[in-house]
């Protein structure tokens, strides 16, 4: 049973109303603590890409793997990279220029043909940084992808029994927040065991604030 609409709106209202007015644009921030979840268990461990219904308020890089139609469709499109094949293989031996590569963009998308070419080449990097490629055929609606990948947010577990991950900005309505925060802490209830029992609280903080409890049903 996910938390109660109620609670993440007046968690919302709080962070606006105590957070301290800056000189830019504030992110907020959606951090969950985990507990009696055994992270040395690799099956424990959460690593999910979560589609989010509003833009988070920050540019998403996304870069494309394809060639041919899909590369000049991506390129069209916006993709703040395309690489084509040729441009791959001969990043193949190059480790430098693919962590670069890593750290530069924020998701990926490849044509399907290309995935055994890119876990070859890419596989060790992107790999371990949640980063693979998500996979689409030749003639998928590559604009679509890219628009989809930039409500993408990346929520992993590194080592403690913690989740975080931006879910907006400051200048977003309560209500495109709260469905963002709705739409990651539904993901992660079914990821985990024993559900929301597995929650051990919940909190949202903008960049220069200070964190504001997400009340639960039984707080």
């Amino acid at each position: 049973m996910p938390i109660n609409r109620k609670y993440i709106l007046e968690a919302i209202k709080e962070l606006h109303k105590e957070t301290p007015k800056r000189n830019f644009k504030q992110s907020i921030e959606l951090i969950i603590n985990l507990r009696d979840v055994d992270l040395s268990k690799p099956e424990n461990r959460i690593q999910e890409l979560i589609e989010l219904p509003h833009p988070i308020g920050k540019k998403v890089s996304v870069c494309v793997f394809a060639t041919g139609d899909m590369a000049i469709r991506a390129k069209r499109a916006g993709a703040d990279m395309v690489l084509e094949k040729d441009e791959i293989e001969g990043m193949a031996n190059d480790k430098k220029r693919q962590r670069r590569l890593a750290k530069s963009f924020d998701s990926f998308i490849a044509a399907a043909p290309l995935m055994p070419l890119i876990g070859k080449v890419f596989g060790a990097i992107l790999g371990p940084r949640g980063k693979m490629p998500t996979p689409i055929p030749l003639t998928a609606d590559v604009e679509k992808e890219i628009e989809r990948h930039r409500r993408l947010v990346l929520v992993r577990t590194r080592g403690q029994p913690v989740l975080s991950c931006r879910v907006g900005t400051e200048d977003m309505s309560a209500e495109d927040l709260a469905d963002n925060i709705d739409a990651v802490l539904r993901k992660i209830e079914g990821k985990l065991k024993r559900g929301i029992k597995n929650i051990a609280s919940v909190y949202i903080k903008a960049t220069m604030g200070r964190p504001v409890k997400i009340k639960f049903e039984e707080d």
